[in-house]
């Protein structure tokens, strides 16, 4: 799928769908789907899913989102599992070793991203600014065949 300079070329009806998969989906992947909606809208669909549960979204990340990028995070996203989101053209691990049912034709990346969870305000930054220059570079680097 991978067609020169870093270009993926999907096989895709309308805007591409990327879902940003973890294990619980509260934290890592759910700043992913954030910062896709704001910063990629305009090129891809932003999901996120994970193989598991928890009852709410990490409340460091949803502080720290709200106070770098103003987004409220538990306004409009809740933990899902990867059934429960639309089937993705993109699939984008954030590193932690999910295993996740093969999709057919699914361009996958794996980000290999440490979870914050636990540690200090600065590993929270530093991994939303490291999440959102992923984003920036995945949005020039995926597009439909036409």
């Amino acid at each position: 799928m991978e067609n020169g300079k870093n270009k993926v070329m999907l096989n895709c009806t309308g805007k591409p769908k990327v879902a940003f998969v973890c294990v619980h989906n509260s934290c890592r992947s759910q700043i992913a789907e954030a910062l896709g909606k704001k910063l990629a809208s305009d090129v891809f669909e932003s999901y996120s899913g994970g193989t598991e549960l928890k009852d709410r979204i990490n409340q460091d990340a949803v502080r720290l989102m709200k106070s770098i990028h103003g987004i409220d995070m538990e306004k409009d996203q809740f933990s899902k599992l990867i059934f429960d989101i639309p089937d993705p053209d993109v699939v984008i691990k954030m590193g932690c070793n999910v295993t996740c049912p093969p999709i057919e034709g699914a361009y996958e990346e794996d980000w290999g991203l440490d979870d914050p969870t636990g540690k200090e305000d600065e590993f929270f930054i530093e991994l939303i600014n490291r999440i959102e220059s992923k984003i920036l570079e995945l949005k020039e680097k995926i597009t439909c065949k036409k």
